[in-house]
């Protein structure tokens, strides 16, 4: 059957069973909106009040699936206003897929009004992009770009299409959707040299990063590590995948990471690394990383080939389908059993549980541990980046994957809004963003979408009135030299939220932030809480920068040496 273009890239959409696009309408989209109208019965399209806010929304969208995000944007600002969100997906793996219009083709090259090259720009930050020349290339570049976005290790692609593309007429003809590019089978080799350095160790210590929840692979993690009777850490991006409460969970290690997760993997004598890249904020100083575990087997396992020695070096790398490779070592593996090892992690457990005593005033504990009382199982948690979402990381109560979406790659402010908004519509369910004023500050502008679509989502700004990340480092290592980082803004965040429609209400202790989150837990509509916090507060454990877990800081100008 004979469409336009911009009726073909609907139709493909529908082909991949997408239900909902983020976006915002520009002249080189126009047609793909007028055929956005026409379809308006299948496809959801929510506006957003910025591009970069709904790229953040499919991203989320993504995340709290597994499905690939979609978001459209026009020519020019519109495209350069996605590309942070676009990096953000990549850093990340999270299968997006960002259509764009662009001049007709007898513009390009022309400085023509609102023309960018924005395959060119992100090309660096994106698996793979098209710019489209002729209308029968279409279908089959979306259709790829949609195989692509989700095989092996997920990411983002863009296609860009000429606005004269959007009008021409071609046929076109449904087809299945491809299943995903299969990835590499490991190596039954490797797979039996790995078994035997599991049988052989006594102090086994399993890593698992984002790369468990992309595959979902969480169930097969469980197993293993109870066949290996060892502990389990996770990297920021692999929050989620094992439940907080699994016994075995020691919680998030590396620079902001739990004391005894940390202190486990310096002590393991082997590390089963699942879909994680041993970033410098996990490793610190890589080098001196590297050093400190010479005595560790490392066994890495990733889809991405590229990770395998990138960082670290691994005695033994397995690349390949995670799911293949975690099933290939269950097979193999007979039940180990290690109590002085468990022993010894109950050591470390016990010092880290030494909490203060909580008082009346607002600490970061307090709130996280009220808001865990109140959300059910299933409820996604979003964060912002810097201090809060530390806090997030050390304290929330997950049970499920995917119920913690947060920005670790690139470390993107202004995430949290639109990515919440997002999850929220993927899910249908209440959502609650953690999110600080400096965050907030960046996309506040988002709550007028949640407030259009009529979100149950509930905010919680952690208002210390400072940019508390950047503060703290110059706190332990700039001579409390404060630079740049106290805001001194006026913005009544309450007076913001009622002006945008939304409810917002304060909360000045934890008894009191309870009561107001609960009751704004049962509304079906935006909130606004804004929690007054001490700037002082910071985030610890902490290893300082060119540091590991030998220099970890325990409390402000101390640092605890093992």
């Amino acid at each position: 059957m004979k469409r336009n273009g911009a009726q073909i890239v609907l139709e493909a959409l529908l082909e991949q069973g997408v239900d909902t696009v983020f976006g915002y309408p520009g002249g080189q989209v126009v047609n793909l909106y007028d055929a956005l109208y026409e379809y308006r019965g299948r496809i959801r399209h929510i506006l957003t009040a910025h591009e970069q806010g709904a790229a953040h929304a499919a991203d989320g969208y993504a995340r709290a699936t597994g499905r690939v995000g979609v978001v459209i944007a026009t020519s020019g600002p519109g495209a350069t206003n996605l590309v942070t969100g676009i990096a953000t997906a990549m850093l990340d793996s999270v299968p997006m897929v960002a259509i764009t219009g662009n001049v007709p083709r007898a513009q390009i090259g022309r400085d023509s009004f609102q023309e960018v090259d924005i395959t060119g720009v992100t090309l660096p930050i994106t698996k793979h992009n098209y710019f489209i020349r002729d209308i029968s290339e279409l279908a089959g570049s979306i259709r790829e770009a949609f195989r692509i976005a989700r095989s092996g290790r997920p990411g983002p692609v863009l296609v860009d299409i000429p606005k004269d593309i959007q009008t021409a007429e071609c046929d076109f003809e449904p087809l299945p959707v491809e299943p995903p590019f299969p990835s590499r089978p490991p190596e039954q080799a490797k797979l039996d040299a790995a078994a035997a350095e599991i049988a052989r160790c006594s102090k086994p210590y399993l890593y698992i990063g984002g790369g468990v929840i992309r595959s979902e692979t969480w169930e097969l993690v469980s197993r293993l590590a109870d066949r290996m009777d060892g502990v389990i850490g996770c990297s920021l991006m692999g929050l989620g995948a094992v439940p907080t409460d699994n016994p075995r969970f020691l919680g998030m290690q590396g620079m902001h990471g739990h004391y005894a997760s940390s202190m486990a993997e310096k002590k393991a004598d082997l590390i089963l690394a699942v879909g994680v890249r041993f970033s410098d904020r996990a490793t610190g100083n890589t080098e001196r990383f590297v050093r400190r575990m010479r005595d560790a087997v490392i066994v890495h396992l990733d889809v991405d080939f590229a990770e395998i020695d990138k960082n670290v070096p691994a005695a033994i790398g397995i690349p390949g389908d995670l799911r293949a490779s975690l099933t290939g070592l269950l097979e193999r593996l007979p039940q180990q059993s290690h109590p002085a090892w468990r022993a010894e992690v109950g050591e470390l457990l016990a010092a880290e549980a030494q909490h203060p005593a909580e008082s009346a005033a607002m600490t970061p504990r307090a709130l996280i541990c009220a808001i865990n009382r109140c959300v059910r199982d299933d409820t996604v948690i979003v964060t912002d980046v810097g201090q809060h979402q530390m806090w997030a990381a050390q304290y929330c109560n997950l049970k499920k994957p995917r119920t913690f979406l947060s920005s670790g790659g690139l470390g993107t402010m202004g995430f949290g809004m639109g990515a919440a908004i997002g999850a929220c519509v993927a899910t249908g369910r209440h959502t609650v963003l953690i999110t600080g004023d400096g965050s907030f500050g960046m996309n506040l502008n988002e709550l007028a979408t949640a407030v259009s679509c009529g979100l149950p989502l509930t905010v919680v700004i952690v208002d210390n009135g400072v940019l508390g990340m950047v503060r703290q480092w110059q706190t332990l290592f700039f001579g409390k030299r404060y630079s740049a980082t106290t805001l001194g803004r006026k913005t009544d965040f309450v007076k913001l939220a009622d002006a945008f429609d939304a409810k917002g209400v304060r909360a000045g202790n934890p008894a009191e932030f309870e009561t107001v989150f609960r009751a704004a837990f049962r509304t079906e509509s935006p909130v606004v809480i804004d929690c007054a916090l001490s700037p002082d507060e910071l985030v610890l454990p902490m290893l300082p920068p060119g540091g590991t877990i030998d220099d970890i800081i325990s409390e402000e100008g101390a640092a605890k040496r093992e």
